[in-house]
């Protein structure tokens, strides 16, 4: 399933969701739809969606959303890509040997291995753990599960075995793939919430230094998701960046 928004010949702009869904980013769709023809995915296997068997590894999703690409024809896309969003779009920058995409946009992404700074356990922690590690203000986002519908929950846990499919457990990396991010050749923002501890700064510059074209930028009073604590300083860096990109 894919939600458009914005004017049909705007630049387009793929936004890719992390673990919570779609949902969590699309506040980034309908900022950038002011201007740009953005699209925005579900994942399969997020909010009740197909999961087709042959769809295991973030690989094959970057693989679906390269072939979107090519079946709509769009060239001069930016590619901004949240948490696991933000591994397809690494991934899917690989793979785009046919120069469509003129920018990407990493938000506290994972899929990649640093040494001494390992992503979180994201599945070892309770509701306040989550909101502990993932938030700089933990109070404002924690989520007490006892107050949550059950259709919700269910609906979580989906997502959460979808997560975990796709990104091989607890470590949320792919060996293969830091090496491999020297190649991409396009403007790169690797942008941060300074107070994430699911993936810190120093995983991000990390993330950053990986590629041949990148800049890294941190959010202050900020955490994994530092569009939805941050938003007019996230949306800025990321206005200032698909304007400088952009081929049109």
């Amino acid at each position: 399933m894919i939600t458009a928004y914005g004017p049909a010949d705007g630049r387009p702009v793929l936004v890719l969701h992390g673990g919570g869904g779609p949902a969590t980013v699309a506040p980034i769709a309908e900022h950038l739809a002011a201007t740009a023809r953005v699209l925005l995915p579900t994942h399969p296997g997020w909010n009740g969606t197909p999961r087709p068997d042959d769809s295991t590894r973030v690989a094959d999703l970057a693989a679906a959303y390269l072939r979107l690409l090519r079946e709509r024809d769009l060239v001069d896309v930016l590619v901004v890509g949240s948490s696991l969003g933000g591994w397809i779009a690494a991934e899917l920058a690989t793979a785009d040997d046919e120069g469509r995409i003129s920018g990407i946009a990493l938000i506290d992404a994972v899929g990649i291995e640093v040494d001494g700074a390992p992503v979180r356990d994201f599945f070892a922690l309770d509701a306040r753990g989550v909101a502990a590690y993932a938030y700089h203000d933990a109070e404002r986002f924690y989520v007490d599960p006892a107050t949550v519908p059950a259709e919700r929950r269910a609906v979580f846990q989906a997502n959460m075995e979808s997560l975990r499919r796709y990104s091989g457990g607890p470590a949320m990396s792919d060996p293969a793939l830091r090496p491999r991010l020297a190649a991409v050749t396009v403007p790169t923002l690797v942008l941060w919430g300074e107070s994430d501890r699911i993936v810190t700064p120093a995983y991000g510059e990390e993330y950053a230094a990986s590629f041949a074209d990148a800049r890294f930028e941190v959010v202050a009073e900020a955490g994994h998701l530092p569009h939805l604590e941050q938003p007019e300083r996230t949306f800025a860096l990321l206005d200032d960046f698909a304007a400088r990109t952009t081929c049109g």
